[in-house]
């Protein structure tokens, strides 16, 4: 009875429209991840067959990296438009735009002579086309991306207003069905590389984005206001101005970063732990697939288990957050956990054998639980100690200071270090003819180095050297509201924002402000 009635509160808490929004919002979320999760699953393994044998990995991991940087461009680019149009308008453009650039490429095969695969076919039929050609279209698709991921951050303010409790709740639950959809989405990809063919798997792709922007077309226009500033000036200038305070967030934040020792040790605990993350899903897990169960489409079995392990992280830190006051625990359990990936290099499979693949990605569902709980623990502790600091400059948060720096850092990483590690697993696979040699170094033993790094950082807050800290560096993160004051007016006196608001200026990137899925 005691958790029905917590429900039942919690429940109440929303008032009839904003249940309304949220249930209208969730349900387009879940259609855009399922087609999100089918583009960037077929386009990977894409890549990894039609890409020549002597530069696969070499390209696919500089196309990774060129998306996840023209992410930035489309965050910044969007930025303006949610001062111009309501928020709802602009996310189901972006979201079409975004179904647009796959149905491109749709097109450009089957007019090039490619085609389904039929049934009981083994080998995809592709068109006539360079593969060349998906560099443009995954950084266009970047640029979409980084819009949706942006407005992501936005919108469910604009649902529930500035309340902190309302707005962690509504995050929580939308993260669940978000990770729910991308574990699904997953694993449907499998299915449909192997049935169709990785050129038309995608197909499902524009539907998905379609049904979103339809749904999500019935949420209230809410509190949306034109900005007349922004209405009269020019847009490009906008745009100029929102590159300008980005460079500004990026210099602020490194300032901040490296100027006090609590903040020192989050490039290791937050950019590091995160390149591994996407590292182990865009680098090892399309490598397994191709060149140990030689069917590249499997990497989305593996992805799915990872997704997974993602939501159970997600939920750990849900239900233990009273036991578990700061960050450093889950940071250090990743850190461990991070050395399971050692498993990958010593399994030798079967190839084409697709249970094989399925107990390989239960041992991707360990390694992101670990990243998943530390990477939420650890955003919400930044958020905690900077929501303070907001007021510091006009032009620019401490909070989006920060998580740009550390996105941006994020980025240089992934960017180098995929292409750098792609050149070698080339050059390896070329010399061995076996891709274990590759995933021995480019899995355990980085990923040791990765894990060394992670648990060190650990060490340098002050207060962490205890097993569950109670405090880092002597601060209280607990939150409480001081005395004689509303939530609401600590929320708007330090400008608290736990999703982002429209205030953001120079258009955070994808993951500014909190994690997304």
């Amino acid at each position: 009875m005691g958790l029905l009635s917590h429900v039942r509160e919690i429940y109440h808490a929303y008032s009839p429209t904003e249940r309304r929004n949220i249930a209208i919002y969730i349900i387009g979320i879940m259609f855009y991840k399922l087609g999100l999760e089918a583009f960037n699953g077929s386009i990977v393994t894409l890549a990894t067959d039609r890409f020549g044998s002597g530069s696969t990995y070499k390209k696919l991991g500089i196309l990774q990296g060129l998306n996840q940087a023209f992410q930035c461009v489309g965050s910044i680019l969007i930025a303006p438009l949610i001062k111009r149009f309501p928020t709802r308008s602009v996310l189901a453009a972006a979201v079409m735009f975004f179904g647009l650039l796959a149905a491109v490429l749709l097109v450009v095969d089957a007019s090039t002579g490619g085609r389904m695969k039929k049934s009981g076919e083994n080998k995809a039929h592709y068109g006539d086309w360079n593969p060349n050609a998906l560099f443009p279209v995954y950084c266009a698709s970047g640029i979409a991306y980084g819009m949706v991921e942006l407005i992501r951050r936005v919108i469910p303010r604009d649902i529930v207003g500035g309340n902190v409790n309302k707005l962690r709740r509504m995050d929580a639950t939308v993260h669940i069905f978000y990770e729910v959809a991308g574990t699904g989405g997953a694993f449907a990809t499998t299915y449909l590389v192997l049935r169709l063919g990785n050129n038309y798997s995608f197909i499902v792709t524009p539907i998905f984005f379609t049904c979103a922007c339809i749904v999500w077309s019935f949420i209230s226009v809410l509190e949306f206001k034109v900005d007349i500033e922004h209405e009269k000036s020019n847009y490009f200038m906008q745009v100029w101005h929102g590159a300008k305070y980005f460079g500004e967030s990026v210099y602020r934040g490194a300032v901040i970063i490296f100027s006090e020792r609590k903040f020192m040790w989050l490039p290791l605990g937050y950019s590091v732990a995160l390149y591994g993350h996407r590292y182990l899903e865009s680098g090892i897990a399309p490598l397994v697939a191709k060149q140990v169960f030689k069917v590249s489409a499997y990497s989305q079995i593996l992805v799915g288990g990872s997704n997974f392990g993602e939501l159970l992280g997600a939920l750990g830190v849900f239900f233990l957050n009273d036991f578990v006051p700061t960050p450093i625990p889950w940071l250090r359990a990743d850190s461990l956990l991070l050395l399971i990936v050692w498993a990958v290099p010593h399994y030798y499979p079967p190839a084409n054998n697709v249970n094989y693949a399925w107990t390989l990605a239960a041992v991707f569902m360990p390694i992101s639980f670990g990243w998943a709980a530390g990477d939420v623990s650890l955003a919400a502790y930044i958020q905690a100690c900077l929501a303070r600091r907001e007021s510091e400059s006009r032009n620019v948060s401490a909070l989006g200071a920060v998580m740009a720096f550390l996105y941006s850092t994020y980025i240089i990483l992934f960017a180098i270090l995929s292409s750098t590690l792609g050149r070698y697993i080339d050059s390896t696979i070329k010399s061995s003819g076996d891709a274990h040699v590759a995933l021995f170094n480019i899995g355990g033993v980085q990923f040791t180095v990765l894990a060394a790094i992670l648990f060190l950082a650990t060490l340098i807050p002050r207060g962490a050297l205890r097993l569950n800290p109670d405090l880092l560096d002597d601060e209280s993160l607990d939150g409480e509201i001081p005395q004689g004051k509303s939530l609401e007016e600590v929320a708007e006196e330090h400008k608290l924002d736990m999703v982002g608001s429209r205030e953001m200026e120079g258009g955070m990137p994808a993951e500014a402000v909190v994690r997304g899925g």
